[in-house]
C-alpha cells in the first residue's frame, strides 16, 4: 500500500486506465490504419488485396496493418468460400473487425443506459432507480465477497476490495494514508482509477451512492467518498479509516474538482 499525505483526496497521481472510445493523437501510420479498420467496419468481410485496392496503398502495406490489428485482437480472419473447382494453396482469407476493433469507433451505450434509467426514474419512480442501482453493484462486488471480508482489518479489506474492482475494470489501488497521531484520521484510500459508467453516474448519483453503501458493508467501518470521476475528478477516491476512536457520523466529505470548486458528497453509511 502506497503512503501519501492524511486528506489527500486526488490519487491522482496512479496511472488511468484509457477511456476504450476516446481515441489517441495518431500518426499518419497510425491514421492510415484506422481507414483499414473503417473500411473493414463498412464493407467487411474482405481480402487485402481487396483492401490494398479500395485506399489505393500496396498490398504490403496493407498487410502490415492488418497484421497489427491481428495482434491488437482488432480483427480476425476466415477463410474466403470458394467458387468453382478447388485449386493449389492456401484459401484466400478474409479480414473482418471483433467487437474490440468495432470499439475504437465508439458507441452510444451510454447514451441508451442514460435514457434507459430515465425512463425507470420517469414511469416506475426513484426507488426503482435506486433498487437498480444496488443490484448492479452487488452483481459486480457478489461474487468476491468471500475474499473480500476474510481479512480481519478494513485496511486488508480495502486492498482485496480493490483487486476484486481491478478484476472488474476499474483500474483501484490502494494507500496508506498519514501516519499514526492523536487525532488523526489515519486510513487508507481506495483509488479507482476508471469509471466504465462514470457518464451515466454523472446524471444518476444513485450509481455512486449505492457503490460507496456497499463498500461500507464490505469493509466493516463508514467510509467517505472524497472524490468522484463522475463530478470531474481524476479518480474515484473513499477514504476508509483503520484505527480506533473515528466518528461514528463523520461530516459529508467534499470532492474538489479541476477548478477548485467543492461540493459535498454522501457519507457511505455505517457497516452493517
Amino acid at each position: 500500500m502506497k503512503k501519501t499525505e492524511a486528506g489527500d483526496p486526488a490519487c491522482g497521481d496512479e496511472p488511468r486506465a484509457p477511456h476504450p472510445h476516446v481515441p489517441s493523437q495518431v500518426s499518419a501510420e497510425g491514421k492510415t490504419r484506422h481507414e483499414v479498420a473503417r473500411l473493414l467496419l463498412e464493407q467487411g468481410p474482405m481480402t487485402a488485396v481487396v483492401v490494398a485496392e479500395q485506399l489505393g496503398i500496396s498490398p504490403t502495406a496493407v498487410r502490415r496493418h492488418l497484421d497489427a490489428l491481428l495482434a491488437d485482437g482488432e480483427a480476425e480472419t476466415r477463410d474466403a468460400p470458394r467458387r468453382g473447382p478447388r485449386g493449389r494453396g492456401r484459401p484466400a482469407k478474409l479480414f473482418l473487425l471483433t467487437e474490440p476493433g468495432r470499439a475504437r469507433f465508439g458507441h452510444a451505450y451510454d447514451d441508451l443506459a442514460v435514457s434507459a434509467i430515465r425512463f425507470l426514474a420517469e414511469h416506475a419512480g426513484e426507488d426503482v432507480v435506486r433498487a437498480f442501482a444496488e443490484q448492479r453493484i452487488e452483481k459486480l462486488v457478489g461474487p468476491h465477497r468471500a475474499a473480500i471480508t476474510s481479512p480481519g482489518d478494513p485496511a486488508a479489506r480495502a486492498e482485496a476490495l480493490a483487486t476484486a474492482l481491478s478484476r472488474e475494470g476499474y483500474a483501484a489501488s490502494t494507500r496508506q494514508v498519514g501516519a499514526p497521531a492523536p487525532g488523526q484520521n489515519v486510513g487508507a484510500q481506495l483509488c479507482q482509477h476508471h469509471c466504465p459508467v462514470a457518464h451515466v453516474a454523472a446524471e444518476f448519483p444513485q450509481l455512486c451512492e449505492a457503490e460507496t453503501e456497499a463498500f461500507a458493508q464490505l469493509l466493516g467501518t463508514h467510509v467517505q467518498r472524497l472524490a468522484t470521476i463522475a463530478r470531474g475528478d481524476s479518480a474515484c477516491t473513499t477514504h476508509v479509516p483503520v484505527t480506533a476512536g473515528q466518528p461514528a457520523h463523520p461530516e459529508p466529505a467534499r470532492t474538489v474538482s479541476p477548478e477548485g470548486h467543492t461540493a459535498r458528497i454522501p457519507n457511505g453509511g455505517k457497516p452493517a
